[in-house]
């Protein structure tokens, strides 16, 4: 989304304080075992985790509570922008006279896939349910509050940019020539900046990685072999071993574990042991890394949109008899999807990154990480559910609503890697990762706790000679 847009917000600067490790000379480091370090871990999950599963609720009831939320936020930040300019609602409009409405923003989009789709004959119709993107010039806004709904109109906005359930703000005037409500400013509510990092004394690090896809025939399950010995200090000098390795705190994984679970949802009735073994090796093996992992080290596991649990947000922990031998150890978590935490006081908020892949398919937003900035601009984690992302249909409240900035927000399983800032300046800046899947990047992502720099380790398998 443009800065102009998006109310003088600053945008993400990409690659913006990736660093390189410095890793001790050879022999610097004191001979024997290393000790890991330890830090202070505090779980947000619990607004994630679904006490009541009651689908029968409609989804109207999440875009009220969404609403109401925003609103008062919206209308402070207008008084402060538009101090000469009046609040109202869409039927409380006056024509001729400028004024502020606040409201839900529907998109009206010709390819927008329907399930009456499936009917349609129409063999263009068809090809075009194959693309990636549903975005076209002819894509109108449309805004909406409980009282009504209006056209948007205007160069001030960009249709392109947005996508349905983003609740914002728009400065204009309704007239007859305009066929609608025609704008000259747009307004975003925002979020209070993160609370000042704390102070930590000495370098700690927390390892991402996402999209191992375990089960893909083109996978290569070396590189996780490789990121096991790393992280459990088998890999690497003795100094890298000290400096680094014993650092890492905590490993996050966010999502992508399995290629596809149609070898978990097959009938075993008539399969034969064999078969159903060839089938399951393929997450023995990776229960075994992660047992190995959780020897050392906590992990946290986060479900991702191939994963065995439900597909809608949030999703909820993957079940322990996929790890039988990791989840014998207390160092093992399994989180939901989304993932809220506290590590020594640094707040991290992240996705496996169906989030960001849909506001991807219905907008003209190609780069990931602006997108992760703009959701953080709109306040809202997942702001193209329940209309083209699957949620859980929340009724009295819209729990993916945010308030305030974390230090760290990352998105997993994304095409390459991507890290920025979002926010002011000082440390009130919200440090933004885009996390690529391991089996196409072979990437490792630390992030140091006490700087926020970012730091990609690459682990290759096939020497380029």
């Amino acid at each position: 989304m443009p800065a102009a847009a998006r109310d003088g917000l600053e945008t993400a600067q990409p690659l913006s304080g990736v660093t390189e490790l410095t890793i001790p000379p050879d022999g610097s480091a004191a001979p024997g075992p290393q000790t890991r370090l330890a830090a202070d871990y505090e779980s947000h999950d619990d607004k994630w985790q679904l006490q009541e599963k009651d689908h029968s609720n409609q989804y109207a009831h999440i875009y009220f509570a969404r609403l109401q939320r925003m609103r008062p936020r919206l209308v402070k930040r207008c008084r402060q922008k538009w101090p000469q300019l009046k609040v109202v609602s869409i039927l409380a409009v006056p024509e001729g006279v400028e004024v502020v409405v606040i409201g839900t923003v529907y998109k009206d989009m010709k390819l927008k896939p329907s399930i009456l789709d499936e009917y349609v004959k129409d063999r263009a119709v068809g090809q075009l349910l194959g693309h990636t993107r549903f975005t076209s010039p002819d894509d109108t806004l449309i805004l909406e509050d409980e009282s009504a709904r209006m056209p948007l109109t205007g160069e001030a906005l960009q249709p392109g940019t947005f996508v349905t359930g983003v609740v914002m703000a728009v400065r204009g005037t309704a007239t007859p020539e305009t066929e609608g409500f025609h704008v000259q400013g747009v307004c975003f509510a925002g979020l209070d900046p993160a609370r000042p990092l704390p102070q930590v004394a000495e370098d700690k690090y927390v390892a991402f990685v996402s999209g191992l896809g375990v089960g893909d025939e083109g996978g290569d399950p070396l590189r996780l072999a490789l990121i096991v010995d790393y992280l459990t200090a088998q890999l690497g000098s003795a100094a890298e071993q000290s400096s680094i390795a014993s650092k890492v705190v905590r490993l996050v994984m966010a999502g992508g574990l399995m290629h596809s679970t149609d070898s978990l949802s097959q009938a075993t009735t008539h399969v034969k042991p064999r078969q159903q073994a060839a089938a399951l090796a393929p997450l023995r093996e990776t229960d075994m890394c992660l047992t190995e992992l959780a020897g050392a080290m906590h992990i946290d596991v986060m479900a991702g949109a191939a994963d065995p649990t439900n597909h809608s947000l949030p999703q909820q922990p993957l079940h322990r008899c996929l790890f039988p031998g990791a989840s014998s150890y207390p160092t093992f978590h399994r989180v939901t999807n989304p993932h809220e935490f506290t590590v020594d006081g640094v707040h991290m908020l992240g996705t496996s990154g169906q989030n960001v892949d849909d506001v991807a398919k219905y907008s003209t937003e190609d780069d990931r990480l602006q997108i992760l900035d703009s959701c953080l601009a709109w306040a809202h984690l997942v702001p193209t559910g329940p209309d083209t992302l699957t949620v859980y249909p929340f009724k009295s409240s819209d729990p993916f609503v945010m308030n305030q900035a974390p230090h760290v927000m990352f998105v997993g399983n994304q095409p390459k890697f991507q890290t920025g800032w979002y926010g002011g300046g000082g440390s009130s800046r919200t440090r933004l990762i885009c996390i690529p899947k391991l089996k196409s990047s072979g990437m490792l992502i630390l992030l140091n706790l006490r700087t926020l720099d970012v730091h990609p380790i690459h682990f290759e398998t096939h020497l380029q000679l």
